[in-house]
């Protein structure tokens, strides 16, 4: 059978920055082991599978690395929803418009709004709150990622695995040197696995001075991914982090930050969060997208 795609590039205005993603809008007849099969084949970092949602909401959405299926992601769910209203599954977007993905981490909310520019950005709200898991020795972490043990800043929070959906190891370096001279390959990423950390991905981290509040870099070698260009999920988890370590007990916070462009891939994600009573309840991340490409795939 055949099946039709579109490829897109997420969290940017610009053909060929940002990360990118093929989409199969009608996905519907493919099992797992074919979606895994063609998301090989593209390669990328993610692909989607678009399905008859089940559970009365807008859309099922599968995500697939090249080796493996994940419960959540954020380029995708902002490249996915993209692509349906740039094709009009949705109608016209005369009115901002929120729809709700059913994906294994839960429930994703997308609010979906044209711009007066004609653009078209889209938000997502991450499907979990907050969970801070365990602690990574920062030498560890330093000898895995290349850098000394002192690029590592530990004064708001040592490094640590924390997830809203899809789990990461989060630390924060000194200064934008440190972040470029940052490596994490397979062997760092095992020698992190081996050393107790849950996961092998790493988003990496400094406070930035300029258009940008972070900068951000994000390594995933063990999932065929040797660094992310721009990863909603990531950078989710470090919005909601940071917030909950505010002094604040109250209020609501925002993020500009910059990725992708030590690898030539710039990439601008935009996140936001709602703290009540001392607890991050909400999280929200989104971005521009632009199309690429589109055509059908034999099956």
């Amino acid at each position: 059978m055949r099946y039709r795609y579109y490829t897109c590039d997420v969290f940017t205005d610009t053909r060929f920055g940002g990360n990118p993603l093929a989409v199969l809008p009608e996905a519907e007849g493919l099992s797992a082991a074919q979606m895994q099969l063609i998301a090989r084949e593209f390669n990328y970092s993610e692909s989607t599978f678009v399905l008859p949602a089940e559970k009365g909401h807008d859309r099922r959405v599968r995500i697939f690395t090249p080796p493996a299926e994940v419960p959540f992601a954020g380029h995708p769910n902002i490249g996915t929803a993209f692509v349906l209203a740039s094709t009009g599954a949705f109608g016209p977007l005369d009115e901002p418009r929120t729809l709700v993905f059913e994906e294994d981490a839960g429930l994703v909310p997308i609010t979906i709004a044209r711009g007066e520019d004609g653009r078209i950005r889209c938000e997502l709200e991450a499907p979990q709150p907050l969970a801070k898991r365990g602690a990574v020795d920062v030498a560890t972490l330093a000898s895995a990622a290349g850098l000394e043990v002192d690029d590592i800043v530990t004064t708001t929070h040592a490094p640590l695995v924390a997830s809203v959906g899809l789990p990461f190891v989060i630390a924060e370096l000194r200064d934008r040197d440190a972040l470029a001279r940052c490596r994490l390959d397979v062997a760092g990423a095992e020698k992190l696995l081996a050393a107790g950390a849950e996961v092998p991905d790493l988003l990496l981290y400094v406070r930035s001075a300029d258009d940008f509040d972070l900068r951000a870099r994000m390594f995933s070698p063990l999932d065929g991914i040797p660094e992310g260009p721009a990863t909603g999920s990531a950078n989710c988890v470090l919005a909601a982090l940071l917030s909950d370590l505010d002094p604040a007990s109250d209020g609501a916070f925002s993020f500009r930050i910059a990725q992708g462009v030590e690898m030539g891939r710039p990439s601008v994600l935009e996140a936001r969060t709602e703290k009540r009573d001392g607890t991050v309840v909400n999280v929200w991340i989104g971005g521009e997208s632009v199309m690429v490409a589109e055509g059908w795939i034999e099956v």
